[in-house]
């Protein structure tokens, strides 16, 4: 079975976004150690168009081969024109209002979301699934998520989007590895215990 991977960037207090999901404040800590180690360790989670900025686009995809993301995280490449942002990786965008993708090599979900990525988990293969956003959609998605990987920046926020967009409920994760890095960001990585 195909892991499901949570990999989010977050405040120290829990959120990935202002009140109206712009994270914009997390990009200054995009310095060389921890762009150096993200093209390394995750290239393919950064959109075609940042890799090829960085010079990196020829880099194989180490994680993963899919990207689940949900329809304002993908709004935010497509307003700037780009409607295939993962072109490396087999895309999907959870959406109830987005009826026909804007590019063939996007597939939406409209409708059962859970029994979409639920198939995606049960091929075949190593490559996992890359869950790229937002909260809402990790909130429907918290019981099928294996794995969470928290970039977490040194701000605090004091309010706005959550990690997960959901109904209050306890899950546990084991922790697997912690990396500190020395601009103050932290990325840990949880397993489902």
């Amino acid at each position: 079975m195909r892991k499901l991977t949570y990999f989010i960037a977050c405040s120290i207090d829990g959120f990935i976004g202002d009140p109206s999901g712009d994270a914009a404040m997390f990009h200054r800590f995009a310095d060389e150690e921890f762009l150096a180690y993200l093209t390394a360790e995750y290239p393919e989670t950064l959109a075609t168009h940042g890799r090829r900025a960085l010079g990196v686009d020829h880099l194989e995809n180490r994680r993963f081969d899919t990207v689940v993301q949900g329809r304002a995280s993908y709004d935010l490449a497509f307003k700037e024109g780009i409607a295939s942002p993962y072109a490396h990786l087999r895309q999907y965008v959870a959406s109830r209002t987005l009826v026909q993708s804007p590019d063939p090599h996007v597939e939406v979900i409209s409708t059962d979301l859970l029994a979409r990525v639920r198939a995606l988990k049960s091929e075949g293969g190593e490559a996992g699934i890359y869950l790229c956003g937002g909260s809402r959609l990790a909130g429907e998605l918290a019981d099928e998520i294996d794995e969470i990987v928290v970039k977490t920046y040194p701000v605090v926020l004091h309010t706005g989007m959550p990690m997960f967009g959901s109904d209050f409920r306890i899950t546990e994760f084991a922790l697997d590895e912690l990396r500190a890095f020395s601009n103050g960001v932290l990325v840990r990585t949880y397993r489902r215990k």
